[in-house]
């Protein structure tokens, strides 16, 4: 992270960002859809020498899909389609060139983010870290919509407008919670796969009936290996044994009754 000057007069404050990770992951995606594209234009250049494409609109417009497909590069290329007279009939010639200047450029800014702000701090760390937290809270009310269910609602009475605003911050406070005891477990900081995986968990209620009375069990199902791993890395155990949840008082029997009970 660097801060970068902004103009005289100006109250902006630039932070320029770059991340080694980041670039080198950038610039894999970038030359695989570069060796894409050059492979489709070199299909289409065979098929147009060949002769098996005539018309210049058609051609044109199958251009204009490669080019909408891999539209990240598709500014490297020079592409021009010209008409040529030949010795019996009139063909199209197709000239593809890569533009080398610009695939360096675009090169150069894999991996870097330039932060634009009005805020006057000068430590550039304070100011990504802000940054990311703005990233995350508007992922916590994107997690509210998704993740917990609620959906865009039109308010018409300020309290509802306030009891769904602290539902969000919940969200967020829990979200963030999450986040930091998975961080400090070394697991990371990505709480919807942890969800993901602890919905294999379930529950269910055994309903016994005795004598007098129904009694009521709650049994957990077994983790699958991966996720007891997961389970011990945050301190957290499954009961292993049915659990009382309570007892229920039956009304008077008929004949029928306790001969199923017996059974």
């Amino acid at each position: 992270m660097k801060l970068c000057a902004a103009s005289e007069g100006s109250e902006e404050t630039f932070v320029l960002c770059r991340s080694q990770g980041r670039i080198e992951k950038e610039i894999g995606i970038l030359n695989r859809f570069v060796t894409r594209l050059e492979t489709a234009l070199n299909k289409l250049v065979q098929r147009v020498e060949e002769g098996k494409i005539r018309d210049r609109q058609k051609l044109e417009r199958r251009i204009g899909r490669l080019l909408e497909r891999y539209s990240r590069v598709a500014r490297i290329f020079d592409i021009s389609v010209n008409e040529c007279q030949g010795d019996n009939d009139r063909g199209l010639k197709i000239t593809v060139r890569r533009n080398d200047e610009k695939y360096r450029w675009v090169v150069n800014t894999c991996g870097n983010y330039l932060l634009r702000t009005n805020w006057n701090e000068k430590d550039p760390k304070k100011l990504w870290k802000t940054y990311i937290q703005l990233t995350q809270v508007e992922d916590a009310f994107r997690i509210t919509k998704s993740d917990l269910g609620i959906r865009p609602i039109y308010h018409h009475k300020s309290d509802r407008t306030q009891a769904h605003i602290l539902v969000c911050f919940l969200a967020l406070a829990m979200w963030r919670t999450l986040e930091q005891w998975m961080s400090g477990c070394g697991l990371g900081t990505a709480p919807r796969k942890l969800l993901e995986e602890l919905r294999e968990v379930r529950s269910m209620d055994v309903l016994l009936p005795t004598k007098d009375k129904i009694v009521r069990l709650r049994v957990v199902s077994t983790a699958p290996q991966r996720l007891k791993v997961l389970l011990y890395r945050l301190g957290l155990l499954l009961p292993n044994r049915p659990k009382i949840v309570e007892k229920l008082g039956l009304p008077p029997l008929s004949p029928l009754s306790h001969e199923v009970l017996k059974w």
